[in-house]
């Protein structure tokens, strides 16, 4: 391991947030059972809001945020783990209250540490990332309350040329579904949604009512929520009876308008997906998917960047000009 290396670091002063690239030694890292060196992490929506100003992700200054990481264990404490292992960190406090991915090393719990399967790329992982994760165990989820590709459902994905949506998308076609619908900002986002998987494309501004009806004309058996604030509630009247949105995202808004009449009047289930404390026990199962019948990565809509790149990306998720998933390259 080397004496200094290389992170991105934000820091508090007098109330404003700033990151910038720095050299910081191993003291700087939270504590932990395993050292890794990273190879690769990614860029989230969580990622973007830990380097603003009241971004309410970062717990404690200064801090490396970074909500995903992959690399090779390097040092072990634990008999789980040993040196030259490949390994995936995602979710609990990584990036947050517990030094994260944007830096050469990481140093985490043995409890947060998933083993690379075999059939994934450590880069793969990542394309994946927190982003891909939450987007199946949205999937899961749905199916768990009635979902399935072998019925003639209408299934639609929010925010589909972002992290969760895209991956999303492929992950439903993946597993067979045919009437996949994705939700689109912009026209020129249509063909890409195309080429991606997406059986039909909508735009937002034509489906979603400035105000909504308490009761709509029915349209989607299933809704995988990305958005949440206007979007979620605008679609809740839509969707049919005995049908269920999952909810993991808040990039539209945080209050959802609704009425009790979608749930009491067509049975509609509303399903919160959290993928940050899911389990590790349940963790290796839906990597093991991704490096099988999930095998989407190849086909992603992915861009690869350093950590000298990632203020710009930063900029543009903050925006709404990216598309896809950013993977930090290390080294």
């Amino acid at each position: 391991m080397k004496d200094q290396f290389k992170a991105l670091v934000v820091r508090e002063d007098q109330g404003q947030v700033k990151h910038g690239i720095e050299d910081i030694t191993m003291e700087m890292l939270a504590e932990g059972d395993v050292v890794i060196e990273v190879a690769y992490s990614s860029v989230n929506y969580k990622d973007m809001l830990a380097v603003q100003t009241n971004g309410g992700v970062i717990r404690n200054y200064p801090m490396i945020p970074g909500i995903d990481l992959c690399g090779v264990v390097v040092s072990s404490e634990s008999d789980k783990f040993k040196r030259g292992q490949e390994v995936i960190v995602t979710g609990f406090q990584t990036g947050m209250a517990h030094t994260g991915g944007y830096a050469e090393y990481a140093r985490v719990p043995a409890e947060w540490v998933v083993a690379l399967p075999q059939g994934l790329s450590l880069r793969e992982s990542m394309v994946i990332g927190t982003a891909g994760f939450t987007a199946a165990l949205s999937i899961m989820s749905l199916e768990a309350n009635g979902m399935s590709p072998d019925q003639d459902q209408e299934v639609l994905v929010t925010g589909a040329t972002g992290g969760v949506g895209s991956v999303a998308v492929q992950l439903l076609k993946a597993s067979g579904y045919k009437k996949v619908n994705a939700l689109a900002r912009h026209e020129e986002e249509v063909e890409k949604l195309l080429d991606l998987g997406a059986d039909r494309v909508l735009l937002a501004d034509e489906l979603i009512a400035e105000k909504p009806r308490v009761l709509a004309k029915q349209q989607f058996h299933y809704v995988l929520d990305v958005v949440g604030g206007k979007v979620a509630s605008g679609l809740l009247p839509q969707i049919y009876y005995g049908g269920a949105m999952s909810m993991c995202g808040n990039a539209g808004g945080i209050k959802v308008e609704t009425t009790v009449m979608p749930f009491i009047l067509r049975g509609v289930n509303l399903l919160g997906i959290d993928s940050v404390a899911y389990p590790i026990e349940g963790r290796d199962a839906i990597w093991r998917r991704f490096a099988g019948e999930w095998h989407i990565m190849s086909e992603a809509m992915v861009k690869d960047v350093n950590l000298h790149e990632l203020s710009q990306v930063f900029d543009d998720i903050k925006h709404g000009n990216h598309m896809g998933r950013h993977v930090l390259k290390i080294k």
